[in-house]
């Protein structure tokens, strides 16, 4: 996952505990980290078990997290760990194996905050840049404020009451319009925030779905793949070319921007990152500005960073629906936070209040 942070990192250096089963991976690991001044590693362990033994004593800033150990997998620590120590988890996961990313989106949903891929031997190409992710995640996820998880499938706790129904001001007037057209955008956190959403949207919804989640490359065909068996809607990657259909979640592949074009056809490019970002909310956004105008329902949900919130300005001054998350259920309340400062969401609504709140919109009722 991916996006610029509106969150300093720790002052000092940050403390990584390392858990990971395989002694070439917890090498790598623990060489990537002491080459970076800005980390320290606080320890090193090969099972979910030593972790749970050594997080009191060692008292990590930040858990680096392998999803697959003996005993006790990387999933069950890390639920027991937001149970009784909450720290920031960062999974390093093998993006090649289904199975293995399965259980690390279910490991977002019970805590961790993000997923980067694991490294490979130092000769790989691809080495440097893996390395130099997985630090920035680390660095930057270690200053994110976790809490204590209620057990599983609990949502996160308010930490600030939430209205029934927050309701931006009126400052551009609203066009009633049957809707056409869904957008839906997240970084940090996005997983189990989009699973609760688009899981909240019965089989038989009849929008098109377009969305950006903030993820690395090599994760967004699995992210899709464990998506489409978590909701009831049909989720795919779009594809350039293809024609939306209703009921259908269309997700942003890998470094590349979706956009709406024109006649409901989908675009996928891969023109320049804006804001940082390909694939972009903006872009999404914007695109579905322009061609859906008040037709259009947009949605951004938690992420670091700002992505989206212009994007999500231009489709309420088109006339359409639009949706930030509220603080109080955001992981990370940093774009929708964003989206609120310029007045772009024309309702802020807590998590578990944002499905029932498009199937208002998409059978037309008043919102």
């Amino acid at each position: 996952m991916s996006g610029g942070s509106d969150i300093l990192a720790p002052k000092g250096r940050v403390r990584v505990l390392v858990v990971e089963d395989s002694l070439v991976v917890r090498t790598l690991l623990t060489h990537i980290i002491s080459r970076d001044p800005r980390l320290e590693l606080a320890g090193a362990v090969e099972s979910g078990e030593a972790a749970l033994a050594a997080i009191d004593t060692v008292r990590p800033d930040v858990i680096s997290m392998d999803i697959r150990l003996p005993g006790i997998d990387g999933l069950e620590t890390t639920r027991r760990i937001m149970a009784d120590r909450p720290t920031p988890i960062v999974v390093i996961a093998d993006s090649v194996e289904d199975s293995s990313l399965k259980i690390s989106m279910n490991a977002l949903r019970a805590g961790a905050l993000s997923v980067v891929e694991k490294p490979v031997a130092t000769t790989n190409d691809g080495y440097d840049a893996v390395a130099g992710q997985i630090c920035t995640q680390l660095r930057i996820m270690a200053a994110v404020p976790v809490i204590r998880r209620r057990p599983i499938g609990a949502e996160w706790a308010a930490r600030k009451a939430a209205p029934p129904a927050a309701e931006m001001p009126a400052l551009f007037e609203p066009v009633s319009a049957t809707p056409s057209v869904l957008a839906i955008a997240a970084s940090t956190g996005g997983p189990p925030a989009l699973a609760k959403v688009i899981g909240g949207l019965a089989a038989d919804f009849p929008l098109p779905v377009l969305l950006v989640q903030h993820m690395g490359a090599a994760f967004m065909e699995g992210f899709a793949s464990w998506l489409d068996g978590v909701v009831a809607l049909p989720v795919g990657l779009a594809r350039d070319g293809e024609i939306m259909a209703p009921g259908r979640v269309y997700v942003a592949p890998g470094d590349r921007h979706l956009e709406l074009g024109a006649s409901g056809v989908l675009r996928v490019s891969d023109a320049a990152p804006v804001g940082g970002q390909r694939p972009a909310a903006t872009v999404l956004f914007a695109s579905v500005a322009r061609q859906a105008g008040a037709q259009g329902i947009g949605v951004l949900l938690t992420g670091m960073g700002e992505d989206g919130a212009t994007g999500l300005l231009e489709m309420r001054k088109a006339g359409a629906a639009t949706v930030a998350e509220h603080e109080s259920s955001a992981v990370v309340y940093g774009m929708p936070a964003a989206a609120v400062r310029l007045s772009a969401a024309s309702r802020v609504l807590p998590l578990e209040q944002v499905a029932p709140h498009l199937l208002r919109l998409a059978q037309g009722r008043p919102s």
